[in-house]
């Protein structure tokens, strides 16, 4: 399946409508890293196409009655990472939506199966000084930063994750501006992936 990386902050985003008939029910799964944006990027997206937004940790927290550390803490990281599998599994029957998930839930197999079944994926990637300095002002809510290094467990995770990540059928570079211009860029590589019509997008901006 064709790979679509893009970085463009001059070009504007097609409009909705023709990328929304192309999803033809599926769901925008957005992948990535804690501290790429999934959550702030997903909303704007959600907002542009007029579809809903999901966000898979909040299910997992409705569904299990606690927050994510506290899963950690009483449960371990794999307990989490079972229910995480089933929540998103769940949630997919419900497209066309965007579907943010958290930063270990591309790394299931399973998982992945179903997004390229159900999803278009779009890895939201992010540089490490970028996600070093997103991810500290919030490392108390993010389990897997109670190290003793956050900073070289951050860099171990992004060694692990990427090539995973890079499965995704989109990459979109997230970085320092306005969340608005990474919405046009998931707009415009999701355009070039679903092969909109040129025509199409004309039609509708006319």
């Amino acid at each position: 399946m064709p790979d679509v990386t893009l970085q463009n902050d001059a070009d504007p985003a097609p409009p909705a409508g023709p990328v929304l008939t192309a999803l033809d029910g599926r769901s925008i799964v957005l992948v990535g890293m804690m501290g790429v944006g999934k959550s702030s990027v997903g909303r704007r997206l959600a907002v542009r196409l007029s579809i809903p937004f999901v966000d898979a940790d909040s299910e997992i927290e409705t569904a299990a009655k606690m927050t994510i550390p506290e899963i950690f803490a009483r449960h371990g990281e794999p307990y989490f990472r079972s229910g995480e599998a089933r929540v998103i599994a769940r949630l997919l029957e419900g497209g066309p939506q965007v579907l943010a998930t958290g930063g270990g839930a591309f790394m299931n197999a399973d998982t992945r199966a179903l997004i390229r079944q159900k999803g278009v994926s779009v890895w939201l990637h992010a540089d490490l000084d970028v996600l070093l300095r997103r991810t500290s002002k919030r490392r108390s809510d993010r389990p897997l930063l109670q190290t003793d290094d956050p900073s070289e467990t951050l860099r171990a995770l992004l060694a692990e994750r990427e090539p995973v990540y890079a499965l995704a059928d989109l990459t979109v570079q997230s970085r320092d501006v306005p969340h608005e211009a990474i919405v046009a860029d998931v707009m415009t590589a999701l355009a070039a992936y679903l092969k909109v019509a040129v025509s199409s997008i004309q039609q509708a901006s006319a």
